[in-house]
């Protein structure tokens, strides 16, 4: 298991604060070293994560801001 993976079981998870509190559909996203970020589907923590680079994670939030994928 790399060390990225290992961190996933430590990090601090976070969820939008656009969730609802009925336990709908939501990711959460925790910050990990390197400028990595986790995402996982909220309702099974303990399932698989994805892992993105910082360049990734940026370029997804600036497609999230101008409406990419709307």
């Amino acid at each position: 298991m790399d060390e990225l993976t290992q961190e996933l079981s430590t990090a601090t998870w976070r969820k939008s604060t656009q969730s609802g509190s009925d336990g709908g559909n939501c990711v959460e996203v925790a910050e990990l070293s390197g400028g990595h970020r986790g995402v996982r589907d909220s309702k099974n923590p303990t399932g698989p994560a994805l892992i993105f680079t910082s360049g990734e994670w940026n370029a997804f939030i600036d497609g999230v801001k101008t409406g990419e994928f709307d």
